[in-house]
């Protein structure tokens, strides 16, 4: 095979013995030190280590010109002092240059001693979180921000890497490589890629660029999270003139071969260089062209550097990692990644479609029912929305209905496309629609053009650069031109039904295709180049027609419409809503379809919801929606009137307890239950003094706050304590005073306290504990725990509340009340959460001496507390627990998580305990196993890339640093080994 010549191909050269090496140091720079090679793709790079301080000397090869490396040289003297960047400095040889020569193996070299820049590169497949690319992209700017007037390159040779020759090097070397399926598709790639690039040659800025800002030439430092943040730039190798876009081009490919990422993965990049140094419309639209560009270059030119050095490590390792960020290039069609970059940096397109001079259907009525599958549908409901013909089946019910047509909408996030149990979101975005019919209907074509048939029942109308496809459709035109007007065919009949799908599309360069749906995140992308085609047979003052963006306004408008509606509608809540009631995550999705254990954000992105403790049965529950419907309509009121439901619900709830505790008072909240349970121990006891246990939450009303102690819900909590409230230590078996078998020492020491209190004058009216340790992450108490201290509670005349509101009603699996896993019986039991599936709905339980002991204080009242429709909820999700076996379901899912959870600590070590029973589990990260230091921030950090991968979980804990796995009791197996697998992939591939 012969090997192509060009003044920009280079020969890389070999090692060089490492004895010449430290020769050459001595000699030249008077530095004596040991010797280790890093590696390189033509260069030689050695890392020397000095009593004083590190270098690299870097051999250039022979190809190499002086001048240009001291031109690199002063290019990041220029830097170093305008970046504020970790840069390679250049020191000087004993003569006072910067530049030395030497020889080696007989051939004439050059070379430079350069600052050793300390920090690790990111060049692994590792996951790059979007903090970490915007870095990147920032650093780019802040490189040719600083050279934007740099001029210390004294003439222009052509390079291997400027993108100016892109096309050039592929079609040079592309022909000699051995795999030349490949490098067909390459070629293929690339001069679709220059066609698009060529309106803007002449167009676009040139200055000095570094050309490798990437993952392989910046160094990092860990972050308190773990990531590790870009801090410095190194290897000016490719330093010269170049297309300043350019520069981000090739750190945008850099980013997409780390796991996970997709052409959508390098917009947090654009953005902080767009901030830096701004980019102007025709640097916007070259952008992506020249990212397909870069990423064949290094295709073409990985392969010939193995071909001319096969035993080049550095090159052969690398020829995977290229393959992947060409594959990722390429697989969205380059016009629709720059229409998304536009409609990103805020500047959508506002090209026209074409005036249609014929109605697509002119015997359609303008009747056209439209249906409604977003994930606001109330006609898609009770989870038939995840069956595979819910579109089919909708469109058919309202047919039957009496409509002769029924149409679905263009730009939509179809409910009926979400995937739920899979990491990758699904593409939802619809980019045409299908028009349903009872009957036969004439298709004409709308304008001028030329036809070509697809499939069966395939056909295309092109005109200029815009496709009208059509499916569905049995032809009666030949391929070839038609004139405006002219009939296509009919819509086909297949099974006695007629769907034509119509999709537009302005065609791209490749010859490719669209999609019928498209991805979320490129969903602005996509549309721009699929317009709505709904004008096209139904008349602009047809009912419902408002629906689609009108010819003579941007492609983009609704999509844009739809893109910041999240935005804006976070914006108002933090206007109108308190912000000191956080949300979830810094950017949350919009969620509003919730079904079983999974969640629906307005895009159609579907979740895992391994967080929600609140709606035991899980969302959407069909019983219970009817019960409440039902109940809404017939009566609701308060519960001073005499009504069935509440007492069945006071009867039921009493029925699932001991015998003594006999008596039901029905609140709103958990808050307002462990309130109430404190009054009814202040009353019957006469006392006011309470002993909480240490780092736990149980209300935010004035009780129930002051016998809150963790500091994570409240920093002061421990300091703005009332005097009436006194601690005992958190019997935290794991991380603790008392640790392991040692716990067992935390119930004599919190029986002592409880008596001396006593001995002092302030005997207790209540000790009050969650029986199964919440706020530390779902943690059980040390065995025998609760019965110590109740029993010192007695003795001095307290009460023993068991605050049940988070792990009450069969979520521990082995039990259905948290306190019998401790063989007690309390004096009073709060519930909520679980009770009311989400609806506000809370109970007290106690005995009914302590129930009249209230009288004291007055009468009780709490107006929607055990309502009609509150009572008919409380029975209906005892009901669903009962006839839906979600306590044995809590047991054997959760046994089976743990499982899985428990074989992951075994591979990484950030896991330091699993905690927890059933469907009530807890996941402590530790950045140390031996001094337990917690990893608060990596918990954050892994919690924001779950969502990613559609999981819904958070922290807890005082320390911030446990994954709190309360989901619904329906979790499935399937589903808790998607949430496993996605935490595995996170512990594994980064975050």
């Amino acid at each position: 095979m012969g090997i192509p010549s060009a003044d920009w191909l280079v020969r890389p050269i070999g090692p060089v013995d490492e004895a010449e090496v430290s020769a050459v140091l001595a000699e030249r720079f008077g530095v004596t030190g040991t010797v280790h090679d890093l590696g390189s793709q033509q260069d030689r790079n050695y890392r020397v280590r000095t009593e004083t301080g590190d270098y690299v000397l870097k051999i250039a090869n022979p190809a190499s010109d002086p001048a240009a490396l001291r031109a690199q040289c002063a290019a990041v003297e220029r830097l170093a002092d305008a970046s504020g960047l970790r840069l390679p400095r250049a020191h000087a040889g004993v003569d006072g240059e910067v530049v030395q020569r030497l020889s080696a193996g007989g051939v004439e070299l050059v070379c430079r001693l350069l600052d050793y820049v300390p920090g690790e590169p990111i060049m692994d497949s590792r996951y790059l979180a979007p903090p970490v690319v915007a870095r990147l992209g920032e650093l780019a700017g802040r490189v040719v921000a600083g050279l934007a007037d740099f001029a210390g390159v004294e003439q222009e040779r052509p390079q291997l890497w400027d993108l100016r020759n892109a096309l050039t090097v592929v079609e040079t070397l592309a022909p000699h490589l051995p795999d030349q399926e490949r490098a067909a598709r390459v070629l293929r790639a690339s001069r679709a890629a220059h066609t698009l690039l060529e309106p803007f040659v002449d167009r676009l800025p040139v200055q000095v660029i570094h050309g490798d800002v990437t993952d392989n030439n910046v160094v990092c430092e860990p972050a308190a999270d773990g990531r590790r943040m870009p801090v410095g730039v190194i290897d000016f190798g490719d330093l010269g003139l170049g297309w300043t876009v350019a520069e981000l081009a090739v750190t945008c490919a850099s980013v997409l071969h780390h796991h996970g990422a997709g052409p959508a993965s390098v917009l947090p990049a654009v953005h902080a260089f767009h901030a830096v140094r701004p980019l102007a419309n025709e640097e916007v639209d070259a952008l992506w062209p020249l990212v397909v560009l870069r990423t064949s270059v290094m295709v073409v030119s990985g392969q010939y550097d193995t071909l001319l050095d096969p035993g080049n490590s550095y090159a052969s390792v690398a020829l995977d990692r290229e393959w992947a960020m060409f594959e990722a290039a390429v697989s969205v069609p380059a016009e629709v990644m720059t229409a998304q970059l536009r409609h990103a940096l805020g500047r959508p397109s506002a090209q026209l479609l074409p005036v249609a001079e014929h109605t697509l259907l002119p015997g359609l009525p303008d009747d056209v029912a439209s249906l409604d599958l977003s994930v606001s549908s109330e006609e898609l409901h009770t989870g038939r929305w995840l069956a595979p013909d819910a579109e089919t089946a909708l469109a058919r019910a309202t047919l039957a209905a009496g409509h002769t047509a029924v149409r679905t909408r263009h730009g939509e996030f179809r409910l009926t496309r979400t995937i739920v149990d899979d990491s990758v979101p699904a593409a939802t975005c619809a980019l045409g629609v299908e028009l349903h019919l009872t009957g036969p209907a004439e298709i004409r074509a709308p304008w001028a053009g030329t036809v070509t048939r697809h499939g069966d029942t395939g056909v295309t109308l092109h005109t200029g650069g815009l496709d009208l496809l059509l499916d569905g459709v049995d032809a009666e035109v030949q391929p070839g031109p038609v004139v405006s007007g002219r009939r296509l065919g009919t819509v086909a009949a297949r099974e006695g039904v007629r769907v034509l799908g119509i999709q537009l599309f302005r065609s791209c360069a490749t010859g490719d295709r669209p999609p019928r749906f498209a991805p979320p995140e490129l969903a602005a992308g996509w549309l721009e180049v699929c317009p709505d085609p709904t004008r096209l047979f139904l008349a602009p003052d047809a009912p419902d027609a408002s629906s689609s963006a009108p010819y003579d306004a941007p492609l983009s408008a609704r999509d844009a419409q739809q893109a910041i509606t999240e935005a804006e509608l976070l914006e108002r809540r933090e206007h109108s809503f308190a912000t000191v009631q956080e949300h979830y995550f810094e950017t949350p999705p919009q969620i509003e379809r919730g079904w079983r254990h999974h969640l629906v954000d307005t895009r159609g992105r579907g979740y895992l919801d391994m967080l929600n403790n609140v709606t035991i049965l899980g969302h959407g529950h069909p019983g219970l929606g009817e019960a409440v419907h039902r109940q809404w309509r017939r009566l609701n009121t308060n519960s001073r009137f005499h009504y069935a439901s509440v007492v069945e619900l006071s009867e039921r709830i009493t029925g699932l307890l001991p015998a003594e505790l006999d008596t039901v008072f029905l609140v709103n909240s958990g808050s307002e239950a462990v309130d109430l349970a404190l009054r009814l121990a202040w009353a019957a006891t006469g006392r006011q003094d309470v002993v909480a246990v240490e780092e736990a939450y149980h209300g935010w009303t004035y009780a129930s706050d002051a016998v809150s102690t963790s500091i994570a819900d409240n920093p002061n909590a421990l300091a703005s304590r009332p005097p009436w409230v006194h601690t005992v230590a958190a019997p935290n078996s794991y991380r603790g005073r008392h640790r392991g078998p040692q716990a067992r020492r935390y119930a004599p020491e919190a029986a002592a306290r409880i008596r001396e209190l006593a001995d002092q004058g302030r005997p207790l009216a209540a000790f009050v504990c969650e029986p199964y340790y919440g706020n530390a992450g779902g943690m059980a108490l040390p065995d025998g725990y609760l019965r110590q201290v109740y029993e010192a509670t007695r003795d001095v005349g307290g009460l023993c509340v068991a605050d049940e509101v988070q792990v009450g009603y069969g979520r521990l699996g082995s039990h259905f009340w948290g306190f019998e896993q401790q063989g007690v019986v309390p004096d009073i039991v709060t519930v909520a959460k679980a009770m009311g599936n989400g609806h506000p709905l809370g109970a007290v339980i106690t005995r009914r001496d302590i129930a009249d002991a209230y009288r004291t204080q007055g009468y009780f009242f709490s107006s929607a507390g055990g309502s009609p429709v509150s009572s008919v909820v409380g029975l209906t999700v005892l009901d669903a627990l009962r006839d839906e076996d979600l306590q044995t379901n809590a047991r054997e899912i959760g046994a089976h998580l743990k499982g899985r959870l428990l074989e992951l600590a075994e591979r990484h070590a950030l896991i330091g305990a699993v905690h927890g029973s059933g469907l009530y589990l807890g996941v402590e990260f530790v950045r140390d196993r031996e001094s337990l230091e917690p990893a608060t921030e990596e918990t954050a950090a892994i919690c924001d890339r779950l969502r990613e991968l559609g999981v819904i979980v958070q922290p807890t804990s005082d320390r911030q640093c446990v994954l709190k796995i309360k989901p619904p009791l329906c979790l499935t197996r399937r589903s808790a080994d998607v949430f496993a697998d996605a935490l595995d992939d996170v512990l594994t591939h980064g975050w």
